[in-house]
């Protein structure tokens, strides 16, 4: 759940950012294509969702070790269980 918040915070805020660009190129009377705000918000949503969502992504990285943990603990268990026969 907390990998789905931190993806969803993140598409979030690119979203918003190519939002604010495209508006911003509106204002100053710059067309700038769709697609071309879409690569500068990605750009600038990466390193800034690192930043801004820090707890979300220590959270995520948290569910996402139990959660690999978990997985290894029950292959050790089918690996025991199938050499014991």
């Amino acid at each position: 759940m907390a990998l789905l918040k931190y993806g969803g915070a993140r598409l979030g805020l690119f979203v918003v950012l190519t939002i604010v660009i495209q508006l911003f190129a509106v204002l100053i009377d710059a067309p700038v294509p769709l697609v071309m705000s879409a690569l500068l918000a990605l750009l600038v949503a990466f390193p800034l969702s690192m930043l801004v969502f820090k707890g979300m992504r220590v959270e995520a990285n948290r569910s996402v070790g139990a959660w690999n943990a978990q997985r290894k603990a029950r292959k050790e268990w089918v690996k025991r269980e199938l050499d014991a026969r």
